[in-house]
């Protein structure tokens, strides 16, 4: 019995220790004017606020100071005196350098330096702070690609339908024994005051019937022959 507890005890004490790791693994620590450290900037506070405006800053996250102790310190202060540079009554101040300030609360948070006249020189920040979780976000799922539609294919020429036009053939001559041929009579009108009717108005009479009785000169020669042959004989 007393060793399941010990597991049980000893899982739990695992699970706790991961999420502590896990939490401060993903806090990100800012580096306060990067090479520049926390002193009075040469060129005013625009140093500051360029530097700021390329940050992302969240819950959890530590801001780095870099400073000489007895030279400089870092005071956290309401937005009133930020402004005039009030030192009296900061919200939070660290003398001691390098001082590493981890953000608790999501909103604008302002810190300045309270030695001398250093915060009307420039040395003074404004940060913003999500109220993200300090744990990165998910990375976006791909985008997936628009359907490419298929290419169109080009219309078939359609071939013309222009019939061509016949040219004229001459007509063959015709072969020596062979006879021309004759194109039909036409019509032609008769002379003003005739009565005579046109070679075509005529009506052709139909050719005779054929005859199958012998002709005349086919049985004289056949009766000559038969008398002959019977004198002979």
């Amino acid at each position: 019995m007393s060793g399941s507890r010990f597991n049980l005890v000893a899982i739990m004490a695992l699970m706790l220790a991961a999420v502590q790791f896990h939490g401060t693994a993903a806090q990100t620590t800012h580096v306060v004017g990067d090479a520049l450290g926390w002193t009075i900037p040469p060129a005013g506070p625009s140093a500051y606020t360029t530097w700021a405006s390329a940050q992302t800053f969240s819950v959890g996250d530590v801001l780095l100071f870099n400073f000489t102790s007895g030279f400089h310190n870092v005071a956290e202060v309401s937005q009133a005196a930020y402004g005039p540079c009030t030192t009296s009554n900061p919200i939070s101040i660290v003398t001691n350098g390098p001082a590493r300030v981890t953000l608790n609360a999501p909103g604008t948070h302002y810190f300045i330096c309270t030695v001398g006249t250093h915060c009307q020189i420039g040395q003074k920040l404004t940060i913003n702070v999500s109220a993200g979780s300090a744990t990165p976000a998910p990375a976006p799922a791909p985008a997936t690609p628009a359907p490419v539609s298929p290419p169109t294919a080009a219309p078939t020429p359609v071939p013309s339908t222009t019939t061509p036009t016949p040219r004229p053939t001459s007509s063959p001559a015709p072969s020596a024994g062979e006879a021309s041929p004759v194109s039909p009579p036409t019509s032609s009108q008769s002379p003003s005051g005739s009565n005579s009717p046109s070679p075509t108005d005529s009506t052709i009479p139909p050719p005779p019937s054929p005859s199958f009785a012998p002709s005349f000169t086919a049985v004289v020669p056949f009766t000559f022959l038969a008398m002959a042959l019977a004198f002979f004989y």
